[in-house]
């Protein structure tokens, strides 16, 4: 059986998940990741979403600055977390490597990937490598005035139909979409809107067998782990850090 939203011992885990990587959640009800590309309008995002509350340290262990800021809405305080901006999280750079394991370790209760809306192809790889990882994500599709100056239109409805999780268009240098993205993570991190996210199948000739055997040990092990077809992924493709996890407690804790 898995666990409700208000398991004691799941919620337990998770603080002590997020203390290990770093951050404190100090009385915030909710804690938000910010993802994206570089040059997205990430930085811009976070700061309208968090004014003058936010501080900056360092990743444990890393000579990566972190961002953290806060913010209160409809009643309940948010804590915001800002990845390193990223091109994938294929754990190729130290950058993708923190950025991954908050996601999949940390487990905040939304992810907001913000992708930018005039290079929407290249921003999706992103988007959809988070999706493999958390059902509970908003895409920020921001720049959505250089889009238009560029000739170009996208058509925000039929993304969110197709990723299976809200988008939100945004122009955040002028404040245009910030309150629309506050009632989407909103909604996502009290679970009024269940994603259902699209998710990449493994079709590829001589791959679905392993990596269904591998799965199939993973769930055996670990009854409630999530994402077992990711987790067996990398296994295959010997990721360093999640060998790591699997020879440590982290998987056990997920």
């Amino acid at each position: 059986m898995s666990c409700g939203p208000t398991c004691g011992s799941c919620s337990a885990g998770k603080v002590a998940n997020l203390e290990r990587l770093g951050v404190d959640t100090g009385r915030a009800d909710f804690v938000v990741a910010l993802a994206g590309n570089p040059n997205t309008g990430k930085s811009t995002i976070f700061n309208a979403l968090t004014g003058l509350r936010q501080h900056t340290g360092n990743w444990p262990g890393k000579t990566i600055a972190r961002a953290e800021g806060g913010f209160v809405y409809g009643g309940k305080r948010f804590k915001v977390v800002d990845l390193p901006g990223t091109y994938s999280l294929l754990s190729a750079s130290q950058d993708e490597e923190v950025a991954r394991e908050f996601i999949l370790f940390g487990r905040p209760d939304v992810t907001v990937v913000v992708a930018d809306a005039t290079r929407l192809e290249r921003n999706l790889n992103l988007a959809l490598q988070v999706l493999q990882l958390t059902d509970k994500v908003v895409i920020a599709l921001n720049l959505m005035d250089e889009a238009k100056s560029h000739g170009l239109t996208v058509d925000a409805r039929g993304l969110a139909r197709d990723l299976g999780v809200p988008v939100v268009p945004m122009a955040a240098r002028q404040g245009e979409g910030v309150e629309d993205l506050l009632k989407e993570l909103s909604a996502v991190a009290r679970g009024e809107v269940v994603c259902q996210p699209y998710r990449l199948k493994y079709e590829v000739p001589g791959l679905r067998g392993p990596v269904e055997s591998v799965a199939g040990l993973l769930r055996k092990a670990f009854p409630n782990l999530p994402h077992a077809q990711w987790i067996a992924m990398r296994l295959l493709e010997g990721d360093r850090r999640v060998v790591e996890a699997l020879e440590s407690d982290e998987l056990e804790a997920l």
